[in-house]
């Protein structure tokens, strides 16, 4: 193999039952099929102390599956910072947890169900919903928005309209019955998503700090209660067969793999879920996702460093003659694990009797550290089918650092001249290309999908799809306090401008999602993310992936926003054909008066249009080019990629980023030397020498504590007042010599200069 394996696989075995394991040969050949390596399975027989069972050998084959252990993509997401000044729950739990001011809460997670929405798109985004969404309410937060972020082949074909029509059918449908307002998304065509499309979801839901919880289980003595959607065998392997391999001939015969989804069921559970974790009579509360209860109970087991013994015949079931590993990893929808203690069962009973939801006691908390799986319908000697450790289960699979490898194509398309091109030069191709443009699926209007969406459910929606980033009212509608705070949310990233360089294509998302919640009026607080990529087995995959990893770590820091909660979705390939590297950005800000918040729409007649930044000479992985001459080719926007140097520092960007490298201190007001001040000034002032006056018109911003004086330069003329420290200065620039003074010091118009006239 082509990677070497961090973590040892040559522990000392744990001691275990003498369980009859199955035949060594025929064990093998099952793990293969199951999904684990011969290695693995090795590791698997040394825990064990024996050959695993059929029972264990589907339980280690799902638990140590790439969807649940992260085992190529764990010590590269160890690049992230998860702290920050809003953050109460960071990675680990199911979903990550902010605060927003006056003892309110968010909670907040982005997962993918890409591989069975490519199969079934309806059910698959259904249930890609329906999952987040219990990754929601499992942290006590009530469910308040949605957000989906979709990737799909383009729509000339009939099976790409098939399943991008059936995903936004599936999430409508499931969110829309919910009552939870899908608020905003994006999406994106290219033929590179035409055999494994991305249906990625944002969950967000509301709690109060004290209310906060966490799915650890604890108390030996106390009860396991599965609670919601009887079991069957729809989900089996979901998570090892399905979401963990490449597509190829076989993907239909993987459809039984995909779940089936009840929205009304779920919308019932949440309830009683909610009053439950209100009354405080869960323990710990836990949601069965991918390898359903299998994944559930080793993690809160593994947490809080105890034991579980869980009888399969006491779970309820929906088909006939289940075996005791088919229980064990189904992953039937709507169904949720809690540990109970005797005293508050009778409780728990009574509440989900009223709401009408299926409820079981399957098994007991134990101080043995070990997870036991019984069938009570064999005989007494042979009832025990699995007996594993749960902390290894849990958290001992291998981890992986596959070699890596710079693509070859990336200097190809790093080396394209647009100057070669035939571009359009009279008014008439100029027009007919933006047209062209326009017109094409990944610039035209949305409103075909938001408009199946209920984005105004529950009352609390203040800004529509549509925007830069959706608005949401922090306040429990109907039942309790409402406040003039709110969030912002949004979904963010170019799989194109990444799979032209990855580093600065995934900085691209962090920045345009920052962007995308100023322009709303929010402060950007917290990140989580959905992690696309192709087979990590192949070193060029995953040197991709990685320098993503890279670029989406250095902007977050940059910007001083963590990444608290995230999903990796690997193997998205389908005949050997990765999609385009596409790490996509759920991104939230925080609002703390609604009443300053600002839409993009126009507003009056006569206002005046500014536009910040500077243009430049960028088109690479552009819609023009893909609109107009079909090319996916280019540097995109940004600066040079990581591996080639440090990212290029454009001049129209503020003057603090250039500040920063000069005097931290003079940027901040705080000056503890004034030779030091001076020095800095010095240097500050040879930089703004050396720019070059290229616009009608520019905003300098420059931070500075004494006053700045008059400064003429090429007839230039530029007035600057006392702010005070950190306060900063701002001037209007112009060419011809003319500018307005500062309004916010109460002064009147300045008259235009002999031969000059208004420029407003």
């Amino acid at each position: 193999m082509s990677e070497k394996i961090i973590e040892s696989m040559e522990a000392i075995p744990d001691p275990v039952s003498n369980l009859e394991g199955m035949d060594a040969e025929l064990g093998l050949q099952t793990a293969i099929e199951l999904g684990l390596t011969q290695g693995e399975y090795e590791h698997v027989c040394k825990i064990q102390g024996r050959t695993p069972t059929i029972t264990e050998l589907y339980i280690y084959s799902l638990m140590w599956s790439e969807h649940c252990s992260y085992k190529h993509s764990k010590l590269q997401l160890k690049k992230f910072s998860s702290e920050g000044e809003y953050v109460l729950q960071g990675p680990g739990e199911n979903a990550g947890v902010i605060s927003v001011g006056d003892g309110w809460a968010v909670a907040f997670k982005m997962e993918s169900h890409n591989h069975p929405s490519a199969i079934e798109p309806f059910q698959g985004a259904a249930t890609g919903v329906g999952g987040i969404i219990r990754d929601i309410f499992t942290m006590g937060a009530r469910p308040i928005a949605s957000m989906d972020s979709l990737r799909f082949g383009t729509l000339d074909k009939p099976r790409q309209r098939y399943l991008f029509d059936g995903a936004v059918g599936g999430v409508s449908s499931y969110g829309n019955c919910l009552g939870i307002p899908t608020v905003g998304g994006d999406v994106f065509f290219d033929e590179a998503y035409e055999g494994n499309c991305l249906i990625d979801v944002v969950g967000v839901g509301l709690l109060r700090e004290e209310e906060l919880t966490r799915a650890v289980g604890s108390g030996p003595g106390n009860h396991v209660v599965l609670i919601g959607s009887s079991t069957g065998r729809d989900g089996i392997g979901g998570a090892s067969t399905l979401a963990s391999q490449e597509f190829d001939e076989a993907a239909e015969n993987k459809r039984p793999a995909v779940q089936v989804g009840d929205p009304l069921e779920e919308k019932l559970l949440i309830e009683v879920c909610l009053e439950l974790l209100k009354a405080g009579k869960f323990v710990a509360l836990g949601d069965l996702g991918a390898a359903g209860l299998t994944s559930s109970a080793s993690e809160m087991a593994s947490r809080g460093g105890v034991g579980i013994d869980i009888d399969v015949r006491k779970v309820i079931q929906r088909e006939e003659n289940m075996q005791p590993f088919e229980i064990m990893v189904s992953e039937s929808q709507e169904r949720m694990l809690a540990v109970v203690t005797p005293e508050n069962l009778p409780d728990v009973a009574e509440c989900c009797d009223r709401w009408g939801v299926a409820y079981a006691p399957i098994g007991k908390i134990t101080d043995t550290g070990r997870f036991v799986v019984r069938d009570t319908d064999l005989p007494e000697d042979e009832q025990i089918v699995a007996d594993m450790p749960a902390e290894k289960l849990a958290q001992d699979a291998p981890v992986y650092d596959p070699t890596m490898e710079r693509p070859a194509y990336l200097d190809e398309v790093a080396a394209f001249d647009i100057s070669a091109l035939d571009l359009p030069e009279s008014e008439e191709e100029l027009q007919q290309a933006y047209m062209d443009m326009i017109a094409s699926a990944n610039i035209c209007s949305r409103k075909w999908i938001w408009q199946q969406y209920d984005h105004q459910v529950q009352g609390n929606t203040v800004v529509l799809p549509g925007a830069d980033a959706a608005v949401v009212r922090i306040g429990d509608t109907g039942r309790g306090e409402m406040t003039n705070r709110g969030i912002a949310l949004t979904t963010d990233c170019n799989g194109l401008y990444c799979y032209l360089d990855p580093y600065v294509g995934a900085q691209g998302a962090i920045v345009e999602a920052t962007r995308n919640l100023a322009c709303v009026g929010a402060k950007p607080a917290a990140v989580t993310d959905c992690l696309n990529f192709g087979n990590p087995e192949k070193p060029e995959v995953f040197w991709t992936f990685s320098t993503a990893i890279d670029g989406l770590s250095d902007a977050c820091k940059r910007f001083r926003i963590p990444v608290i909660s995230g999903n990796v979705s690997f193997y998205n390939e389908s005949f050997g054909n990765a999609i385009f590297p596409t790490p996509n950005i759920g991104m939230v800000g925080v609002i703390d008066d609604l009443d300053k918040i600002m839409t993009p729409s126009f507003k009056d007649a006569g206002d005046v249009i500014i536009l910040l930044g500077e243009t430049l000479d960028e088109l690479g992985g552009s819609e023009f080019l893909r609109s107009r001459y079909g090319l996916a080719t280019g540097k995109p926007p940004g600066g040079r990629s990581r591996a080639r140097g440090r990212p290029r520092r454009h001049a129209s960007r503020p003057h603090r980023e250039q500040d920063d490298q000069v005097c931290p201190r003079l940027l901040r007001g705080r000056h503890r030397s004034r030779s030091h001040r001076e020095r800095a000034r010095g240097q500050h002032r040879l930089q703004r020498r050396s720019r070059r006056w290229t616009r009608r018109m520019r905003i300098a911003v420059r931070r500075d504590s004494e006053p700045c004086g008059d400064l003429r330069r090429r007839g230039v003329r530029r007035q600057h007042r006392r702010h005070g420290p950190g306060k900063g200065c701002a001037a209007v620039r112009h060419r011809n010599s003319w500018r307005e003074p500062h309004r916010d010091r109460g002064q009147g118009q300045r008259r235009p200069r002999r031969g000059q006239g208004d420029l407003r």
